[in-house]
């Protein structure tokens, strides 16, 4: 089955995701991290200055029944220089970006950083695909995430990526419970060893943060939070699923990306982050 996903719906899910993760923090833990955003049209920008790892530092769900526009992207790279910001991205569909981006990147001296495969399907296609894809290993358990299993939750989760800053896994934690998510873990006995999230934006929902612990992985962990987030999406009323991870290049092999294609997703298309810089 061929995904029909509307792309500014993919990209605005994806931003809105991200946006509800950073903002939704409690404000001491806000203020903590110097979390700020922006909207710029159908846009949305986000900062957070305390986190070295720059990653939240992003703006996306541009084009969304309007161009693309120099004066927008300006609005934003200001936003960041505000915020204090050495680095934030951009995050644009290749089939949104408009006939003179390359004026833009000259005029704002942008780069290309790392590229990103954008994947989508419709929630019935990841489901019918669910007999394909590898079972729990023997001792492994899937199941929803409680408030009061928060913070190890965000502690897999935030660890396995790196943000390991003051306050960023407090700001992860406060997610759990929080309308229009919903989180899932796999437990090794009592230990928490994979966790993933979906957020629901309308008839999309966003696989967000799916992260496995080193000792974990090939244990079929991700593939059952797939399924598990999928089945969860559908009960919420979506009609798509929408992903992203980082683009193979050749010799690569993304475990995640192929994870996501044997569960039913389809690549949509591939995407240059492109930075500025202070």
């Amino acid at each position: 089955m061929t995904t029909d996903v509307p792309i500014t719906l993919a990209e605005q899910t994806e931003i809105a995701a991200y946006a509800d993760f950073v903002t939704g923090a409690p404000a001491p833990v806000r203020d903590a991290l110097g979390i700020a955003s922006l909207r710029v049209g159908s846009a949305l920008a986000l900062a957070i200055r305390e986190d070295p790892s720059r990653f939240f530092n992003r703006a996306g769900g541009f084009g969304a029944g309007e161009p693309v526009t120099v004066d927008a992207v300006t609005e934003v790279c200001d936003f960041f220089r505000a915020q204090g910001l050495s680095q934030g991205a951009f995050m644009i569909a290749p089939v949104l970006l408009p006939p003179d981006w390359a004026t833009t990147v000259d005029k704002l001296h942008l780069g290309q950083g790392d590229r990103f495969a954008k994947l989508g399907c419709n929630v019935e296609a990841a489901l019918s695909a669910v007999d394909g894809v590898a079972t729990l290993r023997t001792g492994l358990r899937v199941g929803p995430v409680e408030p009061r299993q928060a913070e190890e939750w965000a502690t897999v989760m935030m660890t396995t990526f790196g943000f390991t800053a003051p306050g960023m896994t407090d700001m992860a934690a406060s997610c759990v419970g929080r309308p229009e998510w919903e989180q899932f873990a796999v437990w090794d006995g009592e230990r928490i060893i994979a966790v993933g999230s979906i957020f629901v934006n309308g008839e999309c929902a966003d696989m967000f943060g799916g992260a496995t612990l080193p000792e974990g992985r090939g244990r079929g962990a991700q593939s059952a939070l797939l399924t598990a987030r999928a089945r969860a999406a559908q009960a919420a009323g979506c009609r798509w699923l929408v992903a992203e991870t980082g683009a193979e290049r050749p010799g690569d092999h993304n475990t995640s990306l192929h994870n996501m294609l044997r569960s039913g997703f389809e690549p949509l298309y591939e995407r240059a982050t492109w930075l500025w810089k202070d």
